[in-house]
């Protein structure tokens, strides 16, 4: 007919889903336009600091493909 619960250790945690706060939280500040502005700087000097790396790294990672294929003594049999 009842059903009951396991025993808790910590009676607060067998309350807890029985609690409800009438004490709502103060509401968030909204950023000024200076942090803002600072936030977006910041993003854009991450996503340009990647593009250039990117930019710049990558003639390093390619191989070149104009060059002759140069064989080595061993290869020839000599």
């Amino acid at each position: 007919m009842f059903s009951r619960r396991e025993p808790v250790p910590f009676a607060f945690l067998a309350e807890a889903d029985r609690f409800r706060s009438n004490v709502a939280p103060p509401p968030r500040q909204r950023a000024s336009f200076g942090q803002t502005a600072g936030h977006w700087l910041l993003g854009l000097t991450i996503v340009a600091g990647i593009a250039g790396s990117l930019i710049l790294g990558m003639p390093a990672l390619s191989t070149p493909t104009t060059t002759p294929a140069q064989q080595s003594q061993a290869s020839q049999g000599r």
